[in-house]
């Protein structure tokens, strides 16, 4: 389902708009003014999610042991890959 909604924009805003349809970069006038909210609304639900992540790692941090055995793992991780070594 979709619902039409109204909006109004300064000129300004629409001059660029019709530009950035002119140039291709959208359909239409409503596919830019669509891109752009589901771009808002992407970014607002990411800052959510970071906000949670970053309440819990608050909440209950690594320990040092995890970070130690994090970091084992990475380098046996590394050491574990087929490449020629740079270093």
């Amino acid at each position: 389902m979709t619902i039409q909604i109204a909006v109004k924009l300064s000129d300004e805003v629409v001059e660029t708009v019709d530009a950035l349809v002119q140039a291709g970069s959208f359909r239409s006038r409503s596919d830019a003014v669509r891109r752009g909210l589901d771009l808002a609304v992407e970014r607002a639900q990411s800052a959510e999610i970071d906000h949670a992540f970053t309440e819990g790692f608050t909440r209950f941090p690594d320990r040092p042991d995890e970070v130690a055995a994090a970091r084992r793992l990475a380098v046996e991780a590394i050491e574990a890959e087929p490449w020629d070594r740079w270093w």
